[in-house]
């Protein structure tokens, strides 16, 4: 299975303690040269800097997409959001993970499948990897913004 990976759902997973399940669930997960440097930023937690630095055996860094691959993704997008696009297109992915709304669409009206963190972690507890709840719960606390309801229905779902 190719999985591509957006920064979001790396940094997000981080920083609750669950990126081990990615590669339980997917074998391993590519990531666009860009992707790296934005877990790399200055900005970023330590604990995701140090990751991005040195990552796990299961996580390939994937070629910087062709020019042309890049120039029909939409330009609104951030440039790991465009990356992490092309790069799945260019790879024929599986399934991309990403967060951002207009990046989803984008991946979508390539004709990409896609889920996003919250999708991580349902599928994970399907398999009992995580206590979803909780999971849910100490994303919310790393600064993952989710509604209530959108909470109340991943719940729903994981049951």
């Amino acid at each position: 299975m190719t999985v591509v990976s957006d920064t979001s759902a790396i940094n997000y997973l981080l920083l609750t303690g669950e990126t081990d399940i990615l590669p339980q669930l997917y074998g391993g997960v590519t990531l666009a040269p860009e992707v790296v440097r934005e877990l790399s930023a200055v900005l970023s937690p330590a604990l995701v800097r140090r990751w991005a630095q040195a990552p796990p055996a299961w996580v390939q860094i994937g070629a910087v997409p062709l020019p042309a691959t890049l120039s029909s993704i939409d330009p609104a997008l951030d440039r790991g959001e465009r990356e992490a696009i092309a790069l799945a297109v260019e790879l024929d992915a599986d399934l991309i993970l990403m967060d951002d709304a207009q990046g989803r669409k984008e991946a979508k009206r390539l004709g990409l499948e896609h889920t996003g963190t919250l999708g991580i972690l349902l599928a994970a507890s399907k398999l009992h990897l995580v206590d979803l709840s909780d999971a849910i719960r100490r994303l919310r606390q790393s600064g993952f913004f989710v509604s209530d309801a959108v909470v109340r229905r991943v719940l729903d779902l994981g049951r």
